[in-house]
């Protein structure tokens, strides 16, 4: 018959189990709240939206139904009615008058078919890229990035539609000319693209 001699229990002993799995919480809370940590960090560090960056970044494809550029404005303008024309004698009809007519009519802007992306078109006509993400704002509500873009009932055309079209030097439907002269608009009469973005939020137009 063997005896077991008992040895005397130490209490750092006893408490070796419960620091254990202290320090194991411990590591395991250090690791689920360090991603959490990064995950905020990261999240802040981007301001822009991924879908900005996408839009800005996207190759233009003209539609293939000319009827498909008609946009209308967010708040319709109010159209006073024309006045009614006086009744004039119809000019008796030469050869010399015919000629002179298809002389003067005014020729139809061609639709822009070339490609590029708004990010390449706001950089062509000089604007700072820290205002692209207002000139998005505009462009997105006013024609959808569409350089095409024509109101039916207005006139106005291109990214920005300008009223009249023909106020854009080179061609309204040019998306550079037309940011161009936009461009010149928003710093003359808002002071910047801040400016007008500030005033289309608030009114709905520009």
């Amino acid at each position: 018959m063997s005896t077991q001699t008992t040895r005397p229990t130490r209490p750092w002993m006893r408490l070796r189990a419960p620091l254990a799995v202290a320090a194991v919480a411990v590591l395991l809370g250090g690791a689920a709240v360090a991603p959490l940590t990064l995950t905020d960090a990261s999240a802040n560090a981007d301001l822009v939206p991924a879908s900005l960056n996408e839009r800005l970044f996207q190759e233009f494809v003209p539609n293939a139904n000319p009827a498909d550029d008609f946009v209308l404005p967010e708040v319709p303008i109010e159209k006073l009615p024309d006045p009614k024309p006086e009744p004039k004698p119809e000019p008796t009809k030469t050869e010399s008058s015919t000629s002179q007519d298809a002389v003067e009519a005014p020729a139809a802007l061609p639709r822009f078919e070339g490609g590029g992306s708004p990010a390449e078109w706001m950089a062509a006509a000089g604007i700072a890229e820290s205002d692209w993400s207002y000139v998005d704002f505009i462009a997105q509500k006013e024609s959808g990035w569409n350089p095409n873009a024509t109101n039916p009932s207005s006139g106005a055309c291109g990214l920005i539609q300008a009223l009249p079209c023909s106020k854009v030097p080179g061609s309204g439907y040019n998306p550079v000319d037309n940011l161009r002269w936009a461009n010149g608009y928003a710093t003359d009469r808002y002071g910047s693209w801040a400016g007008a973005y500030q005033f289309w939020t608030a009114n709905h137009w520009w």
